[in-house]
Formats: structure tokens, C-alpha cells, sequence
């Protein structure tokens, strides 16, 4: 008996026995050493391959003149095949000057063949394979090293005394796909987006309960283990859209969708759901509920239930606590924590302080909701890290609210996520915070915000490998989502990946020309000689948004390209921006390094230092700092912040 491998990943089957890339089912055209090629990065998946390695397996000893560039083209055309680019890489990802990965979680499925009567192995007749065991993403993605997430093989032994006529037939009726029905079904999805339930209520006061109740379906199917759940910046966008399904669900890299509506009449609501094949748009079940208002959050818990069983069958787990709730909460209380994650999502200034007033409003009518708490730590903390005044103040509450939250139910994502933040950003207690980090992802690894901060958490120590790894699955958890893909383009600066940095950060400002963290771009131009593109970027910014950081820049830049006397003017303007409100003192240790004062640079860098400035965290890896770090005192200031080798 011998064996059959195929590699699972995203859309896509690769079929080693007939050297085929499928997707959904289609076959992709792949030939020569780009199928070579993409085999021996699925072999090795989450590992770097070496260009000499690829050489090795791939081209013979004598052909080195024609590997560099069979191996670009070969890397080039899978790509195209992938509909994966370098720029922004959702499954290959080149280490420059080293080689190649691949960054997507892989499945092995091995399956049987049988043999013949003369003890030959025989190909298989067409029949789906039989479905891997899923490995839960967080046993991979803790690892340092990302593991591949391999499946158990699946023992035929007894088929073998069935004829070979039989045995296509069983396994044909045992694992095809069929429509789904109520109840549970055979039919498996490994990846969903929630599109935002539609408010039929004809009153937009009430976007607030059919956005909240898209946000908890969200939170609730995240927990099953195997099942990846788009998060909620991703979906936002569809919102009201007319787009297909298929395209949707090509666009987030999702097998499954599923849309529905909210309807509020007097004291009752109303939700009906769908979920369908993104692949053929073809509804493969359909669920009703009608309850009273006061039972609302009886009904998301129930909904949530029913889903896990319609996409995992009997994979789904039968009693995990957050998807099998069915403690209702009160009515009052549900539907002012769902209005202060409505707010909280807008992340202005204005939506955080609305967002706290409404989670205080649920904990008042509520004392025991574990997950109101959490969202007002993660209000205060958000808050905090908006306005550098509120600080000292906002921080200590968040971690209050946060520990309060854990008290209730200390397998809460979202309130470990918040209480490494606090750690890293202001206590500089690197240990704790990674320790809260793997704690959040360990207890929901669907939560894309744990993966992209813990991300960011291993940059800033220097860990990039690592850091490239998280933030790839954050990016596969919520494709869309602008603040994880600048702070994809952040990483890439800090490592001092210059030009793949731009390139990242560029493409977020195409689509969000506003969007601050993009704004990154301006160090990796000044890094790379481009005072022009820096300046025009600044002066974009600035007609939007006249930050202190904007202006410290704009000195920045012009003091490296030779303009003194603007740079000067610019100083004495942000001198007195902090005059009439505190600033953070990072802006102004940028300003004087540009300057090339050191010593007042420095200066500011230990009031930044007494005051807690969360600018410190890029202490170790921003390319801003380094005409500093030759001095006593800077490393002075890496102890203090706790980045000092």
C-alpha cells in the first residue's frame, strides 16, 4: 500500500500524485521547476529556503550562470499563479540576499493507493480525499520556528479487503460535498467572513445592534480551533455592497460567507443568516430566529452555536464557553456594550470617550460582565495611546478595567491583549507583555489584533523572523484592515527593508491617503535619500493633520537636506506648539537629531524617559535614532526602557 500526498493552503490543493495546483477545485496552470519550486516551499513551509538550496534540488551543478534567473522567473510565474506579489506577499515571502517562504499554514492530507494484484501501486480513481485532522493555528503559530501544521495519516487497512470497485463508491458518498442541512452536515469550511448583518429596521439609530451583533458572531465563531474568521476591518467595507459572493470571497481568500439581517420591532428582533459556498455561490443553509428583546443575547449565543455546527459538522465543539453560552444577558446591559463597541470602532478621539461612557453604562446595569470591562480597558487604552496628555491618567484605569475583566473570565482575548500593551508600552515590561501576548492568541488565535500587536511586540525587541511571521497572520485573518498593513510597512522600516517598507506603506496610503501610521513612509524616504518625497509627504500629511510629529519631521528633513533656516523656523514652531500643550518629548529628540544637536536630543530623551513616552518602544529598531546611539546616555535609556541586550 502506498500513499498519495496532497498540501492544503488557502484556496488551494496541490496534488503531488498528478502534479496539479488546484484552486477551489479549479486547475491552475503550473509547470516545470515554478510546480518544483512550489512542492519544496510546501515541504518546508514557515522555514526559509535557501537560494542555494533551491539550486541544489532544482538546477544541476553546471548551470549557475542561468539559475539566478531561471529561479527569478520561476518565482515570478508562481507567483502570478498564487495571485501573490512581492510587495506585499500573502504566501511567498523573499528574504533578501537568503532566499525564499512560505508564510501560510499548510495541511498535509495523505491518502491511500492501492495496490495491484502484481503488487504495483495504482492511481486513484477521482474521488475527493479523505478530509486532514486540522491542527489549531496557535500550536503552530506559538512556535519560533512556525511549524508546519501536518495531519495524521488516515489508516485504509481495512478497505483493503473491500474491492477496489467498492472502495471509490464508499469514499465518494462519504466525503462529498453536498448542500447542507439543519442539524449538522458533513460539510466543512476552514475559513468564514461575516459580512455586516443588514439593519431592515428603516431607523440608522440601530446600525449600532446589527454592527454589534455582526462584531459578537465574529468573536464567537473565533473560538472554534481550525476555523480562520475574517475580523471585523476587513468586512467593513461590504457593508451595503452588491458584490458577489464568489468575488468576496476571493478577495478576503475565504471558502465560506455568510450574510443576514437584523430587523428591531417593538420588543422584538429578528435575524436571518445564510451561509453559502463562496466558491459556486451556492446557499448551503439557512437559519430564522425571532426572540424577544431581553433574550438578545440568548439568541447571538444561540445563532453562534448553530453556525459552528452548519461549518464544522461534528468537528464543532460541543461546549466551548464562549460559543455555547446561553446565559443571557441583560437586555439593557447587551445593548449598551454593543453601543460602545460601535463607537469604539469609529477610533477617533471622540468615539473612545462615547465608547467609554456606554461600557461603564453595561458594567452599572451589569457588575458582571467580564466583556464590558474589557471594553473599556480597551477604550482607556486606546485613548491613552491617542492623546500622550492622558496618559499617566488613562493607563492605570485600563489596566484596572482589564484585570477586573480576567477576574470574570480569564480566557478574555481582548483583556490579556490590553494588559500587554500597558506592559510594553507603559510599565517596559517586555517579559509580562509577551507572556499576555501568548495568552491572548492561546486562548482565541482568530483574534487578528493579539497577532498584529504581538507582532509589532517582536519588532521592537528586534526579533523580525518572528515578527514577519505574526504579522502575516494577522494579515490573513483580516486582509483589509489598513492599520495592520502599515504596521506590515512599519516592520519592514524597522528592519530596514527600505524599499519593500515604502512600497507596503505606499499601498495603504493609495487607498487611505489620511491614514497616520502609513505616514511611517517619511522615515524610510529620509533613510533612503529621498528629502523630496519626504517633504511632499509631510506637506499632504499636514493639510489633513498638523501633528507635533509631522513638524518634527518636516525639521528633520530639512536639516538633512541642507535647508538650515526652515529647519530652525520649524523648531521654534514646535517649541511653542509644546508651550501651549505637552507634547510628546520624542517629537522633539527627532527635531534635534536632525539638527545634529545631540546633546539637547538627548536631554529630551530622558525627559521622555521620566515621562513614559510610548514613542520609547522603538527605541532599539527605528533608523531615527541612530546618530544617537554611539552615546552613553542613549544606552542609558535602553536599560531604562528595558531594550538593552
Amino acid at each position: 500500500m502506498g500513499s498519495r500526498i496532497s498540501y492544503h493552503f488557502g484556496p488551494f490543493v496541490l496534488d503531488t500524485a498528478r502534479r496539479e495546483l488546484l484552486k477551489h477545485g479549479t486547475r491552475i496552470k503550473l509547470r516545470g521547476r515554478s510546480y518544483s519550486l512550489l512542492e519544496v516551499l510546501l515541504s518546508r513551509a514557515g522555514e526559509i529556503v535557501t537560494r542555494e538550496e533551491l539550486q541544489a534540488k532544482l538546477w544541476s551543478a553546471d548551470t549557475f550562470v542561468d539559475f539566478e534567473h531561471g529561479l527569478n522567473t520561476s518565482v515570478k510565474t508562481l507567483r502570478q499563479a498564487l495571485c501573490d506579489s512581492a510587495e506585499a506577499p500573502r504566501y511567498i515571502e523573499t528574504i533578501p540576499r537568503l532566499g525564499y517562504r512560505l508564510i501560510v499554514p499548510v495541511e498535509i492530507v495523505e491518502t491511500a493507493r492501492p495496490l495491484s494484484d502484481s503488487g504495483r501501486v495504482e492511481a486513484l480513481p477521482d474521488v475527493p480525499p479523505v478530509p486532514a485532522k486540522k491542527v489549531p493555528p496557535v500550536l503552530s503559530l506559538l512556535s519560533r520556528h512556525w511549524r508546519v501544521a501536518t495531519a495524521a495519516s488516515i489508516a485504509l487497512g481495512a478497505a483493503i479487503a473491500l474491492s477496489l470497485t467498492i472502495v471509490p463508491i464508499l469514499l465518494h458518498l462519504a466525503f462529498s460535498r453536498s448542500p447542507a442541512k439543519s442539524g449538522g452536515t458533513a460539510m466543512r469550511f476552514t475559513s468564514i467572513a461575516v459580512l455586516p448583518l443588514e439593519n431592515l429596521s428603516n431607523d440608522p439609530t440601530q446600525d449600532y445592534f446589527s454592527d454589534g451583533m455582526t462584531d459578537e458572531l465574529i468573536t464567537d465563531l473565533s473560538q472554534l480551533a481550525g476555523l480562520r474568521v475574517v475580523s471585523r476591518s476587513s468586512i467593513t467595507r461590504y457593508k451595503g455592497s452588491k458584490k458577489a459572493v464568489p468575488e468576496i470571497g476571493r478577495e478576503l481568500a475565504v471558502d465560506g460567507v455568510i450574510r443576514g439581517s437584523v430587523e428591531r420591532v417593538g420588543d422584538r428582533v429578528r435575524i436571518r443568516v445564510q451561509l453559502i459556498d463562496a466558491a459556486n455561490d451556492r446557499s448551503v443553509w439557512t437559519g430564522s430566529y425571532d426572540r424577544e428583546m431581553k433574550d438578545a443575547s440568548l439568541l447571538e449565543g444561540t445563532l453562534a452555536r448553530d453556525m459552528a455546527k452548519e461549518i464544522m459538522g461534528e468537528a464543532a465543539p460541543k461546549g466551548h464557553p464562549h460559543v455555547a453560552n446561553m446565559e443571557a444577558i441583560p437586555s439593557d446591559a447587551y445593548q449598551a456594550y454593543l453601543e460602545g463597541r460601535y463607537f469604539w470602532n469609529k477610533r477617533t478621539a471622540q468615539g473612545f470617550q462615547q465608547a467609554t461612557e456606554y461600557f461603564q453604562q453595561a458594567i452599572a446595569k451589569d457588575p458582571g460582565y467580564a466583556k464590558a470591562y474589557a471594553g473599556l480597558a480597551d477604550s482607556y487604552a486606546m485613548a491613552g495611546s491617542y492623546d500622550f496628555s492622558l496618559q499617566s491618567e488613562l493607563m492605570p484605569k485600563a489596566r484596572a478595567a482589564a484585570l477586573k475583566a480576567l477576574e470574570i473570565d480569564d480566557k478574555l482575548a481582548e483583556a490579556h491583549t490590553s494588559l500587554a500593551v500597558i506592559a510594553q508600552d507603559y510599565d517596559w515590561d517586555w517579559q509580562t507583555s509577551e507572556r499576555q501576548f501568548r495568552q491572548a492568541i492561546a486562548d482565541d488565535p482568530n483574534y487578528a489584533t493579539a497577532h498584529h500587536w504581538y507582532a509589532e511586540h517582536l519588532a521592537l525587541e528586534g526579533r523580525f523572523p518572528e515578527a514577519f511571521a505574526e504579522i502575516a497572520r494577522a494579515r490573513e485573518l483580516d486582509p483589509l484592515s489598513l492599520i495592520i498593513g502599515a504596521d506590515d510597512g512599519a516592520i519592514l522600516y524597522f528592519s530596514r527593508q527600505y524599499d519593500r517598507a515604502i512600497k507596503q506603506l505606499r499601498a495603504v496610503l493609495d487607498m487611505e491617503p489620511n491614514f497616520p501610521r502609513a505616514h511611517i513612509v517619511i522615515g524610510a524616504y529620509i533613510e533612503e535619500g529621498r528629502f523630496a518625497e519626504a517633504l511632499a509627504d509631510i506637506k499632504s500629511w499636514r493639510r489633513f493633520e498638523d501633528s507635533p510629529w509631522a513638524r518634527a519631521m518636516e525639521v528633520y528633513v530639512c536639516a538633512r537636506s541642507g535647508n538650515e533656516v526652515d529647519a530652525e523656523n520649524g523648531l521654534k514652531q514646535l517649541q511653542l506648539m509644546n508651550q501651549r500643550q505637552a507634547i510628546d518629548p520624542i517629537d522633539l529628540v527627532f527635531a534635534y537629531v536632525g539638527l545634529n544637536d545631540k546633546n539637547h536630543a538627548l536631554a529630551w530623551l530622558q525627559r521622555a524617559c521620566s515621562q513614559h513616552s510610548p514613542g520609547l518602544t522603538a527605541l532599539k529598531v527605528d533608523p531615527l535614532y541612530d546618530p544617537l546611539r554611539s552615546d552613553p546616555r542613549f544606552h542609558a535609556a535602553l536599560r531604562r526602557v528595558g531594550l538593552a541586550e
